[in-house]
């Protein structure tokens, strides 16, 4: 199946095919990557949201989640960023 992936660094939407056995840490790995274009990124900077609340576990599975064809997901920076 697909699913939608909004990373808010860079504004951009990636549809990536995952399977219900894929975690919630592989998603956000392969979203900011493909987003980022590096596969260097520090992924404990960003958290990730499914029906806007913070997936807290990411080793969960996403058929755990209950995520279907074309679910949306959310990825964006742990920490606010100040705003001048």
């Amino acid at each position: 199946m697909m699913v939608r992936v909004m990373v808010t660094d860079v504004w951009d939407q990636v549809v990536l095919p995952v399977d219900g056995g894929t975690t919630v840490a592989q998603l956000k790995r392969e979203a900011l990557a493909r987003a980022l274009k590096r596969r260097d990124v520090a992924t404990d900077r960003y958290i990730v949201k499914f029906h806007g609340a913070q997936v807290l576990d990411e080793s969960t599975t996403l058929g755990g989640l209950g995520a279907g064809p074309n679910a949306p997901f959310i990825i964006l920076p742990a920490a606010r960023e100040p705003v001048r």
